[in-house]
């Protein structure tokens, strides 16, 4: 007999959003071609995802070398590119998503790519790190005796 305690309900969770998300975003997407499509027409439609697509992967490969200059000149300075990296990952999640046919998903990847929304996202990051090590230090005070002695 399995009893709830033993069940490690956080995995199935994290698995039941990965699947809404599969199901969704093209769902999405679907929705958004077909709204799209009806106003523009079927060609302009598909001429304009393969546009947003190269006009994203460029701006994003420029971002990116920009990025990786900085963070070349931080390493120089012997500080750490903590935002750099941040950002470089965020610029390779925006570049994928701009990749991925469709409007919704080139939306994020835009806003992903755009470098005051990565700043945004690395505030949130660093905030929260911060206080996840503040309650991950847990320290227990007593005597010790040296038994050596």
């Amino acid at each position: 007999m399995v009893f709830f305690n033993d069940l490690n309900f956080g995995k199935y969770r994290q698995m039941n959003s990965l699947l809404l998300a599969i199901i969704l975003i093209p769902a999405v997407e679907i929705y958004l071609f077909i709204k799209i499509g009806a106003v523009i027409g079927a060609f302009k439609t598909v001429i304009l995802i393969f546009f947003t697509a190269f006009v994203g992967i460029y701006y994003a490969r420029a971002e990116g070398l920009n990025t990786l200059n900085h963070g070349l000149k931080k390493m120089v300075k012997n500080q750490m590119p903590a935002y750099e990296l941040i950002s470089g990952a965020l610029i390779a999640i925006g570049a994928i998503f701009l990749i991925l046919p469709g409007f919704a998903t080139d939306f994020f990847g835009f806003l992903i790519i755009f470098p005051p929304t990565r700043k945004i996202i690395f505030k949130l990051f660093s905030n929260k790190n911060k206080k996840d090590d503040i309650k991950s230090k847990d320290f227990i005070e007593g005597e010790y005796k040296d038994l050596d002695e």
